[in-house]
Formats: structure tokens, C-alpha cells, sequence
């Protein structure tokens, strides 16, 4: 299993959206960097995900699962980009912030700090251990 985190404007899709997308989860569409495409080509079912605020809030929410591999994104009839459906699996019971992140040592290689701007990036086993710890989740999803 791999781990990601993709990043969201709450003001266009917010971690509620994702929630209320249910069990079928929602595409994670309109992503148009080459380089975020391509870590989602290579996503797998099950695979999980931070659900990351960016903008203003800029902090994890929650957790998300691939339910669909990559197929063309539907917002666009440009064959060159594709999307994954990712599903809610749980909140994150202390929002974990990008201060945060930032203060632990651990988390100083991690891709969010890194490539800031990039909207689906990979996470480390043990980057994702800390985070879901940070976050005072309990039965940590593996």
C-alpha cells in the first residue's frame, strides 16, 4: 500500500464535499500538472490519502481511499489528463497544520514542504505514522 496527500480549496471542494460524496467517493478531477497526474496513474485500490485544506486553512482533515484507478478526468475532453475516485474513510480527530508539519523534524523531507504546490504528492510510511499520530488518531489506518 502507498500513501498520498491530495490538496483541496475548501471553497471548490471541501472535506465535507468529500464526505458527503458517500461509499462511491467522488473523482479527484481538474488536476493539471503532469506530475500530479502521474502519481495518481500510479495509485493502486486501497491506496490512502490525507484530505489537505490548502489556501487558508492549510491542514490534513482527514483520510481518503482510492476506490477507482485513474481513467480521463470528465471536466475535460483533453485525453492528456486523468483523475482517481477517492473516497471518505475517516476525519482527523486534531486537524493536523502545515505549522505543524513544519515544526516536526521527522516530517523536514516530507513532499508538502518540498513542492508545496503540488497537488497530489507521495507520503512515507513513516511521515504518514507521525501525521495520523499528530492527529491523535486511534487504529491507525494502514
Amino acid at each position: 500500500m502507498a500513501y498520498w496527500l491530495f490538496k483541496s480549496e475548501p471553497n471548490t471542494w471541501s472535506w465535507d464535499d468529500q464526505q458527503k460524496a458517500g461509499k462511491s467517493g467522488a473523482e479527484w478531477d481538474g488536476v493539471r500538472n503532469y506530475q500530479a497526474r502521474n502519481h495518481m496513474r500510479d495509485m493502486n485500490i486501497g491506496d490512502l490519502g490525507f484530505f489537505y485544506h490548502s489556501v487558508k486553512e492549510k491542514r490534513i482533515m482527514g483520510i481518503v481511499e482510492v476506490c477507482k484507478l485513474a481513467h480521463p478526468d470528465s471536466t475535460t475532453s483533453d485525453a492528456r489528463w486523468e483523475c482517481v475516485d477517492v473516497r471518505a474513510v475517516c476525519n482527523m480527530p486534531r486537524p493536523v497544520t502545515l505549522e505543524q508539519i513544519k515544526q516536526e523534524p521527522s516530517l523536514a523531507e516530507m513532499s508538502l514542504l518540498r513542492q508545496s504546490r503540488l497537488s497530489v504528492q507521495p507520503v512515507r510510511a513513516g511521515e504518514w505514522k507521525r501525521i495520523c499520530s499528530m492527529g491523535a488518531l486511534k487504529g491507525i489506518p494502514r
